[in-house]
């Protein structure tokens, strides 16, 4: 199983001197797959694009996702793109090596995964991208300064997100059932960007939202992929 996704960062790349990552080549769609993979002890490659010298938009890219981004995967004769599809992939060919992330045992339960993992892709990752992109990537790839007015604007809607999260983990211990599914690792890599700046607060000062992401950053496959992301 190969995974084509993850950015070789020219001279900002540095190592990070463990299990074969360095610290700024994954994404976060990349981490969110590589997740997975680490949650169902599933054996994989991972092979680099560079994004400096555009290989995402080379013809031999482009045959694997016309959208030119990553990550891609490839088991076999199947091509996949879309990360949170990959993702559902993989949880389902190795749902017999690991922990039932997406619950197809049940129709309600599983229902309820695909939604708040909706929820994560509609709601949540609109307000914490221009966050992570303003503070983490402007600074640090194109040595600039973060435009203060979008971080603003994405912390008010990551606030309106949260407070609905709050509410949902005063009631569950996790967003879609009562154990971690994808609709909870989903958010893990933005998450842990995040908690490197001060907008970590947004978080820490909502108990049942902390206690939640402290229990999803302590999972063993969670530690592998953040220890390898940049913050």
């Amino acid at each position: 199983m190969l995974i084509p996704g993850f950015l070789v960062r020219g001279k900002v790349r540095r190592d990070h001197g463990g299990e074969g990552f360095r610290a700024s080549d994954i994404g976060a769609a990349t981490a969110r797959v590589l997740l997975c993979l680490g949650e169902m002890g599933a054996e994989y490659e991972l092979v680099p694009v560079d994004f400096f010298t555009r290989e995402q938009k080379s013809p031999h890219h482009l045959a694997r996702n016309a959208f030119g981004l990553v990550p891609v995967l490839e088991d076999g004769d199947l091509l996949l793109f879309e990360s949170r599809a990959i993702a559902r992939y993989v949880l389902r060919k190795y749902k017999s090596s690991g922990p039932d992330l997406v619950r197809e045992g049940s129709l309600e339960e599983s229902a309820m995964v695909d939604l708040w993992l909706e929820v994560e892709a509609q709601q949540y990752e609109k307000g914490i991208l221009p966050i992570f992109f303003q503070i983490m990537v402007v600074p640090v790839l194109y040595g600039g300064v973060p435009d203060e007015k979008l971080v603003a604007d994405g912390v008010e809607k990551l606030v309106k997100v949260l407070d609905v999260y709050e509410a949902r983990l005063s009631q569950s211990k996790h967003l879609a059932v009562d154990f971690v599914s994808l609709a909870d690792l989903s958010h893990v890599p933005f998450a842990h960007y995040i908690m490197a700046t001060p907008c970590a607060s947004l978080f820490q000062s909502r108990p049942h939202a902390k206690a939640w992401w402290d229990s999803l950053a302590s999972r063993p496959a969670c530690k592998k992929v953040t220890a390898a992301l940049l913050t």
